[in-house]
């Protein structure tokens, strides 16, 4: 387990020398579906006081900590939509009687199209339940939310009259819409990126944080990447490139079950996946596509 930390692109990884991803496609891994919606709602029991409650990620906050038990809270802490949604939530989330849950909020039910962020999902019938919530993370904290630590969540809710909970099913297609008890089938360009990893000079933290904002810049504005943006480390862009292909070939195997998903017009397969295993956990996302119209939409957060 480890504290809440943002989830990697594999392809980021690589740029340190970190192997976790090359290690986790070969390894026994958890695949969940990553779904795309806003705001990320926690809610619980609260560790300091032993009461429920709801709130967004600023529960976790180091000092402007915002943790709401009752409507009062809601209504000093947040104005706007995101006040709307934390009442309901407060009024409809079940209690997990010690737990500490995170999910995105989809919307209020009453309908069977949702857009809560870029990416907008059909449901197969209009949704009766007052709210809907894609869970996908717990949390532990023994007296203190701000010392919480976080685990992928390896299970289900069921869904009460007043709260439906999206948990679109993930596996690796195998011939058939069953789950490969053998995982991943590994693409031949893993052998290509062991040969250029064994010829490349890796970079420092620093220099791998300055080369991500460059790989963001370059998904925002639109422009193919160059030798520049990794600080003029050629074979270090090569082995990217190639963890690209990588993740790529790996999320053509993979499938779901769940909401129908568009962005605009064009039905895609959702917005990637997030792949657990005791190496680490990583988002296979192509940022091409969706992290693309996430900074046109102006609601692309580096989270």
């Amino acid at each position: 387990m480890t504290k809440v930390l943002h989830i990697e692109h594999p392809e980021d990884t690589i740029l340190t020398g970190d192997t976790s991803f090359l290690q986790s496609i070969k390894s026994e891994f958890h695949l969940s579906v990553k779904v795309d919606g806003a705001p990320a709602i926690v809610w619980g029991t609260n560790p300091a006081t032993g009461k429920f409650f709801v709130g967004t990620k600023s529960v976790f906050n180091k000092v402007k900590i915002m943790i709401n038990e009752s409507h009062a809270d809601i209504d000093a802490n947040h104005t706007g939509n995101v006040a709307d949604i934390l009442h309901k939530c407060f009024d409809f989330l079940p209690d997990p009687k010690g737990g500490i849950f995170q999910g995105d909020f989809i919307g209020f039910g009453g309908d069977d199209e949702y857009t809560p962020n870029t990416i907008t999902y059909l449901f197969d019938e209009i949704v009766r339940e007052e709210i809907i919530i894609a869970p996908h993370t717990i949390y532990t904290a023994d007296s203190d939310l701000r010392d919480a630590v976080a685990t992928p969540m390896m299970f289900t809710i069921t869904d009460t009259p007043y709260c439906k909970f999206v948990f679109p099913k993930a596996y690796i297609w195998s011939g058939s819409y069953q789950e490969s008890a053998d995982g991943f089938e590994m693409p031949p360009v893993i052998d290509l990126i062991r040969q250029v990893y064994n010829k490349t000079t890796f970079v420092s933290d620093k220099e791998a944080a300055q080369i991500k904002k460059n790989v963001n810049k370059s998904v925002r504005e639109g422009y193919a990447l160059t030798n520049d943006d990794f600080l003029g480390n050629e074979s270090l862009m090569h082995l990217y490139g190639l963890m690209i292909v990588l993740k790529e070939e790996l999320m053509n195997q993979c499938r779901n079950v769940g909401p129908r998903a568009f962005i605009g017009n064009a039905e895609i397969s959702g917005e990637g996946y997030v792949m657990t295993s005791e190496f680490g956990t990583f988002k296979l996302v192509n940022r091409q596509v969706f992290s693309a119209a996430n900074f046109r939409n102006g609601k692309y957060v580096i989270a």
